[in-house]
């Protein structure tokens, strides 16, 4: 990171942002190389006007894209809000402009299936797109590893496929980004992990420096590309975050080794399991009962520093096929850096839990959560009491007192 923010050569003048159309602004563009360095990639785009990931990689998407074009998912289904952008029914989806979309189910384990994807390329298809993280479909996370032994097959034998990936929840997991083994490009969210939990909003996308000027051609416009986007004030938190965002990350992903292990001593599925190797910070419990479901997240809501008081519901959001339950409070609005958790409400009944700035309050977040569903029947508190025991931890988590 530090060699990253030398390299773009980040002075206190780069912090202050710019208005208006942006023209002229070197901490955007000191910005947009620190990212471009991190990610060994040509070029970057770094810009607050990227609203979320789904935004970004609709940039990607639309930028890199032509009629005619097949876009193969090489990771199965995608997130729902990203098949809205895909397949519609949404005003402007990419099927409405003859862009192509097949699905290539996983191999066994869940890994990228290759020889799948030779067979569906084709000499139309001009793009893949893996999911690093599992999503709602019930899919697998894919570690850098598996990307790189899939890049270079691919390089080999379908050198026409740009490779992408969506690198939601998945940057600086591990000690290389997808787009240092063979990668073309790569797209997230500044609310997630690169924000550090410090970013407002914004998004990315790198790669290739051709690729990444049809991409912002896209954030901005055609002929325009990367020269506009004002900064708005935001460079300082951009910098801060990013500079702090691999140890946020770290405290994360302790925080999903602890709500594994819990939740799997207390006999709930749980994926990835504690001491498997973690690819992305989403944590997967199954807890197999709607109700338990909303006690837990809002457990996880009466745990947050802001809106603790809310009781999250159950509710129709956009891009989602089913009511979907999400606990955020959150100093930034969706921010999944921060702890939270969200469950579509369909069988198996599974909740995600993701983010936490440190271990200590994603700590705090599950015992309120245990404790949620110890009150409301769903979990018998001398089964809490016996784990509990097994962690050293005091059992008060059923009690009157403790609430």
């Amino acid at each position: 990171m530090l060699d990253a923010l030398h390299a773009a050569g980040v002075t206190e003048a780069d912090l202050a942002g710019s208005t208006g159309y942006g023209y002229g602004d070197p901490g955007r563009e000191k910005l947009e190389a620190a990212y471009a360095a991190l990610f060994s990639t040509e070029a970057a785009v770094v810009r607050p006007q990227l609203a979320s990931g789904t935004h970004a990689l609709a940039a990607l998407l639309f930028g890199l894209l032509r009629p005619g074009d097949r876009l193969l998912l090489a990771a199965g289904l995608p997130y729902e809000t990203l098949q809205r952008v895909i397949w519609g029914p949404a005003a402007g989806c990419l099927a409405e402009w003859g862009v192509e979309a097949r699905v290539v189910p996983p191999g066994p384990r869940g890994v990228v299936d290759a020889d799948a994807v030779l067979r569906e390329a084709g000499p139309t298809a001009r793009l893949l797109l893996v999911q690093r993280s599992r999503g709602y479909e019930g899919g697998s996370s894919h570690g850098v590893g598996e990307l790189g032994r899939l890049a270079e097959r691919l390089k080999a034998e379908a050198p026409q496929l740009l490779l992408a990936v969506d690198n939601c929840y998945g940057e600086f997991v591990e000690e290389v980004e997808p787009t240092q083994v063979g990668f073309d490009l790569a797209a997230g969210s500044l609310i997630k992990n690169p924000g550090g939990g410090l970013a407002p909003s914004g998004g990315y996308v790198v790669g290739p420096a051709a690729a990444v000027e049809q991409v912002a051609a896209r954030v901005t416009a055609p002929g325009i590309g990367l020269e506009v986007g004002p900064t708005l004030g935001l460079l300082r938190p951009y910098f801060q975050g990013l500079f702090l965002a691999p140890h946020v990350v770290a405290e994360a992903l302790q925080g999903a080794v602890l709500v594994a292990a819990v939740m799997e001593a207390l006999g709930f599925p749980v994926a990835p399991r504690w001491d498997e190797p973690r690819h992305e910070l989403v944590q997967e419990v199954t807890l197999g009962d709607p109700a338990a479901v909303l006690a837990f997240c809002r457990g996880i809501q009466a745990a947050s520093p802001v809106d603790a008081m809310a009781r999250p519901e159950a509710a129709h959001l956009p891009g989602y096929r089913d009511p979907v339950v999400m606990a955020a409070g959150t100093f930034v609005q969706g921010s999944s850096i921060e702890l939270s958790a969200d469950a579509p409400m369909r069988p198996p009944y599974a909740v995600y839990v993701q983010g936490g700035l440190s271990l200590g309050h994603v700590a705090l977040g599950l015992e309120r959560a245990l404790f949620e569903l110890t009150l409301g029947g769903m979990l018998p508190a001398e089964r809490w009491r016996a784990v509990s025991d097994r962690l050293g931890r005091p059992a008060h988590v059923g009690t009157t007192e403790r609430h």
